[in-house]
This record gives structure tokens, sequence and C-alpha cells, in this order.
């Protein structure tokens, strides 16, 4: 952090801001507008694509910016960078293929669109910065590949629960602790929420339905955790985590034992656990010294010790990991090899054969996380995936939909880059 806001402090000073784009202009692309326009130094936000110009332009709008140049072809980009003018568009390929960008922010949330603005991004050698956990969990291991292949960073972000956690992982590595369980702090599930059941709730805080469905069934908190494990190398320790309640997160490691945790580490959360926010990790130590220190300073008597951040601010944090991939190249939370973790779908319902699958925070499914392993074996449809799929047959409430179960739209790349990634990591056939 300290050494982020020195770099930031001399691009100020020197007149060599950050450039970074962004794709979407929704609710949270606004506050991350906000954020970048009014509180970043050494840091601008250049340009915003969005499928209407006047949602690019109301995100930068409502973060003071009074003049915006709308572009339709490389050259006028260019020639607003160059004036140093704010660019707007409706298309997104022009951010990725323009000169004059160093990062590009996906924050659309949509997987066919989100996986062509990454893999265009990190084929033109721009650093992607994803708010979309949709590509990250399931091609972020490949997009990983590419990213690597180009010398750039492919990334989810500071601020959001995966970020918060490896923050603290990193840290606790560094003095010699190990890492061997991280996670959330939610406050509730029901996995068969809908978009009707959370109407009123998105209106209150002007969401979307889906995207507040996504949270309360479930699905996001999957993928956020597998995000985690993808990172790591951490497996969960049975399909959907075991969410313990507990009064507050220090409670966390009397649900677990020790050798459980020391088997490689798990990904998991707690259900109504003070602070209620923010994400945990624990960490353990044996050693009887190290031990009688920690007592002292009033984490407990070992050798498992909770850690936790109590808030994620996903706009205010995301600057910070623009900054560590531009200045370091340094991801704030990316796959580390082959997934680890996946997140599948569940029928949220009973469904029949014809019916058409809605995807994330819809109506027919929710998504848990599994290990990797017995996905493949399994050959279990990602929930990022299953949207405008095509059942073949009936589907029980709380089954399992594999891939032998639907028909998948033709010609997307999202499912491209999937086949490509299971084949990378596992010459898997999907």
């Amino acid at each position: 952090m300290f050494i982020i806001d020195t770099e930031l402090a001399k691009r100020e000073k020197i007149g060599q801001p950050i450039r970074v784009a962004m794709t979407g202009a929704g609710y949270m692309a606004r506050a991350i507008a906000l954020q970048i326009v009014t509180g970043m130094k050494g840091m601008k936000l250049v340009a915003i694509s969005n499928r209407t110009l006047a949602g690019a332009e109301l995100a930068y709008r409502r973060a003071g910016v009074t003049s915006v140049c709308a572009v339709k072809s490389a050259a006028e980009l260019a020639e607003a960078l160059e004036r140093n003018d704010y660019a707007i568009t409706d298309d997104a390929t022009l951010l990725c293929e323009g000169e004059g960008i160093d990062a590009i922010i996906e924050a659309t949330g949509e997987i066919e669109f989100g996986a062509q603005i990454a893999f265009l991004a990190l084929q033109n050698g721009k650093h992607l910065i994803s708010v979309n956990a949709q590509i990250d969990t399931a091609i972020g291991p490949i997009l990983k590949v590419y990213a690597d292949r180009a010398g750039v960073v492919f990334t989810n972000i500071d601020g959001d629960e995966p970020g918060v956690a490896m923050n603290l992982i990193r840290f606790i590595k560094t003095t010699g602790y190990e890492p061997v369980l991280a996670g959330n702090m939610k406050g509730f599930i029901d996995p068969y929420r809908t978009p009707e059941t959370q109407a009123a709730f998105a209106a209150k805080y002007n969401q979307k339905p889906r995207m507040i469905t996504s949270f309360a069934d479930g699905t996001k908190l999957s993928m956020e955790t597998a995000i985690l494990a993808n990172a790591t190398g951490f497996k969960v320790g049975k399909r959907g985590m075991f969410g313990p309640k507990c009064d507050h997160i220090a409670d966390v490691i009397n649900y677990f034992t020790v050798e459980q945790l020391l088997q490689g580490g798990l990904v998991d959360y707690t259900l109504g656990a003070a602070p209620n926010n923010g994400a945990f990790v624990v960490a353990y130590n044996e050693h009887p010294l190290k031990q009688e220190y920690m007592t002292y300073f009033k984490m407990g008597s070992g050798p498992l010790y909770v850690f936790y951040t109590p808030y994620h601010l996903p706009h205010l944090q995301l600057p910070l990991t623009v900054a560590r991939a531009v200045l370091f190249n340094d991801p704030t939370v990316t796959p580390q090899g082959a997934p680890s973790c996946e997140v599948i779908s569940i029928a949220k319902r009973d469904l029949k054969a014809g019916e058409t699958l809605d995807g994330l925070g819809g109506f027919t499914c929710y998504g848990l996380i599994e290990n990797s392993e017995i996905c493949q074996a399994e050959k279990l449809l990602p929930i990022a995936l299953s949207e405008d799929c095509r059942l073949k047959r009936d589907i029980a409430k709380d089954q399992a939909i594999s891939y032998a179960d639907i028909d998948l739209p033709t010609g997307r790349l999202c499912d491209k880059l999937r086949a490509e990634q299971n084949a990378y990591f596992s010459n898997s056939t999907i």
C-alpha cells in the first residue's frame, strides 16, 4: 500500500498517470468511476464503454466530469486521448485494441461479452482487471495462461472478498505462519430466492434484481470462494462448504480440526458471525514460544489463529489492484494454475425438458462450489456457462446439472475457452 501511494504520487507529479479504461457503466462501475476520477492521484479513467452512450456519460457525470467525447473508431479514440479528453463509446473493442491505455476494468458482469473483452484485452497486451466473477470462475485459469504469454496481469480485485482474503494470506505467509482456511463472512443464504422475491430489495438500493438474487441464493458466495481457492490451491470440505453459524468470526476455529485443515487448506464461510462483513483467514503455527506471544497479544492459545478484515469496499480498493498490475505486474488474486474449485449449476426447482436455463441470479439455477476433480469427472455444468442452455431431460430440484443434460448455445467464445482450459490442464474434452 505505501509503495503504491508513493509510486502513484510520482506519476501524478510528472504528469504520467496510469491510463485505465472500463467496460460497463452499471451500479458498481459508476462507483468505480467516481472513485478514480475524484479520489485517485496518478491514475486517470480515460474511457468508458457501455451498450448505451448515455450510461457511459452518466458514469462520468456522476463523478463530476462535465465534458466527454463520443468516439466510434480507433483514430477518434487516439485523438481524444491525445487531447486529454474523457472518451465514451459503445464499442468496447476500441478500448482493448487502442494505444494509450494501460489496463482494462471489465465490469459488465456478463459471461460471453466479458469473455470476449478479456480475451481481446489480453491479446492486445492490456492488463485485465476483472470485476466479473463469471469469467473468473469459468475460464479464469486459461485467461491467466493468455495473460502470462502476453506478459500482462489477469486479476480479480482488492475490495471483493477474494482479494481482501488474499492480502491477508500474503501477509500471513511473510510471518512464517501457514494459512489453512479462508473465506467470507455471510449473513444470509436462501438458495431458492429469485428475482421476484428480491425485486423490492433491489429497487431500494438501485440494483438489478438478478444481481441481488445471486447474492441471496449463495451463488456469488460460491464464486468468490472459488476464485480464492483457485488462487491458493485450497479445496472445499464438501459440496457447498460447511458454513458454520458463529457469534463471532474468532469462533470459526471451533468448527474445524487441525488435522482437517492441514490437508492442503480449505475455503469456507461463516453464517451470521460478527463483524458480518469482510474476509477471514485462519493461520497455523505450533511453535510453543510463538504461541506464548500470540496468547499475550490476545490472538488465542493456538495453534490456529484467526485474522480478518471487517470490511470490503470494492470501489475504493479496486484502483489499488489497477496500480499493482500496471506498476509492479503484481496480481491481487489470480489462478495459480489448474482450477482447484468450480461453481456448478443446481436446479432451483423441478425443471422440465425443453426449458432454457436463465443463468446467474435467475429463476432456474443456483450455484454451489465443488472441487474441480469431481466437476471434471462428472462433467458438471458451470453456473457461469448455464445461461441459454436448453435442457434435454427433466432435472429434479437440487440436482446438479451436467453437460449431458443440456444443449449449449452455438458459437460462444466462453465455451471455446472453457474447452481449451479443460484440454490445457487435464486433457478433458468436455
